[in-house]
């Protein structure tokens, strides 16, 4: 693919509204921090190329924008509604298909503390017109656009949101995201909304009477449910409720790291008896582990093997949340912004900051590492096909089927 064939429409000269965006010196998409790959044979490298060339390879939770240098300007930068996407890293990750977050609660075009429904569809309708604009990205909106993706040379583009929050009370306001392409919404933020309970609430009193009618709703359409960020009762109440499989895209096991941004056994157990999937987080400071206090590929593929075990690998698969920028930095303006940073362990135990996680720094060379480590630990063609992308695959054909 030239360099001519992704870029996109915040990249063209004749861009004159909203051209102040680019005052902003952006964060570079490939190589931002030295980074030490995986390391592997010739013929291991050889079959890390041909297992991502035969895929499919899906992240199941990144944030493909390119963030300002720095971290700083970050709200200045977001109220222009025109988040640069990373088509040069992107062309480079080995992936067929990405769960594209958006800027989501982060976008606070018109909002200080954001979630407001205008402002999300402000932030979808920049994306839509961007990827308009070039020929890489293809807008994902049934399986078998994933599969023309392929076909085509392209990489398939699921647009989700990580909250229903800007739903408010108004259940058709998912018809209404449907409508514009989304494919996957979380049923909360951290924070409470009129659904249910966030993970950083200090009481979880689950899904709420609208809340269980959102999830029917969002059946009825065909929209994956996420509960990454909900509380564990919410969390538990939604795979309940819902008549389709939920997933988890982007978490990792309390039993490792007990925080609670990780999920219980109880609620792992419960998403894959559901027939859904819990894909693993690679954050910055959230899949450690007690004996791997540092952030590292290391400790979060023991994340993914202990979800392997506890679950079984037909219900894991990898959901990153990178970005192409300092995702050390964004916690840090973001913690600044809203007096929450990531949530701490209980008990207290020690662990060492880190300014990148090595190998997983960006969409453009996680999976790549991934499927290296998965290599030279032995894994199976055919589990490491599952994990890449069909575990989700098989996912979205029963979740995006309407569920009346």
């Amino acid at each position: 693919m030239s360099p001519s064939a992704y870029r996109g429409y915040h990249s063209y000269d004749y861009l004159t509204p909203g051209e102040d965006y680019r005052q902003f010196e952006l964060a570079a998409e490939l190589d931002r921090v030295p980074s030490q790959p995986v390391a592997t044979t010739a013929d291991e490298e050889a079959r890390v190329e041909r297992l991502l060339g035969e895929g499919p390879v899906i992240s199941f939770h990144d944030h493909p924008s390119v963030l300002p240098a720095d971290p700083e300007r970050l709200f200045e930068y977001r109220r222009q509604g025109r988040d640069v996407t990373g088509y040069l890293g992107l062309s480079q990750s080995g992936l067929d298909a990405l769960f594209d977050n958006l800027a989501d609660g982060e976008g606070q075009i018109t909002s200080l503390m954001g979630w407001k429904w205008d402002d999300t569809l402000v932030d979808l309708g920049m994306r839509l017109c961007d990827i308009a604009h070039q020929d890489f990205l293809r807008i994902v909106h049934r399986v078998a656009d994933i599969e023309a993706a392929r076909a085509q040379g392209q990489l398939g583009i699921i647009l989700a949101v990580e909250s229903a929050a800007p739903i408010e009370n108004e259940l058709d306001r998912l018809d209404i995201l449907y409508g514009f392409g989304i494919r996957a919404v979380g049923v909360t933020y951290s924070e409470a909304n009129a659904l249910g309970s966030g993970l950083a609430e200090a009481s979880d009193g689950g899904l709420t009477a609208f809340g269980r009618r959102a999830v029917h709703r969002m059946n009825q359409l065909g929209i994956l449910i996420d509960c990454s960020h909900a509380g564990d009762q919410t969390t538990l109440d939604t795979i309940e409720v819902s008549r389709a499989p939920v997933s988890i895209s982007h978490a990792g096991a309390r039993a490792i790291w007990p925080t609670a941004r990780m999920k219980p056994d109880q609620v792992i157990r419960a998403c894959a008896e559901k027939g859904g999937i819990v894909g693993i987080e690679a954050a910055p400071h959230t899949t450690l582990s007690r004996a791997q206090p540092r952030h590292t590929i290391d400790s979060y593929m023991a994340h993914f093997e202990y979800c392997c075990e506890l679950a079984g690998i037909e219900h894991v698969a990898f959901g990153p949340d990178t970005l192409f920028g300092d995702h050390v930095g964004l916690h840090r303006v973001m913690a600044q912004r809203f007096g929450q940073g990531l949530p701490q362990p209980d008990p207290p135990l020690e662990f060492e900051r880190v300014e990148w996680v090595d190998g997983l720094e960006s969409p453009a060379e996680a999976f790549r590492n991934i499927a290296r480590w998965l290599v030279t630990h032995g894994y199976s063609d055919s589990d490491i096909h599952q994990v890449l992308g069909g575990n989700i695959l098989r996912l979205l054909g029963d979740a995006w089927e309407p569920h009346r």
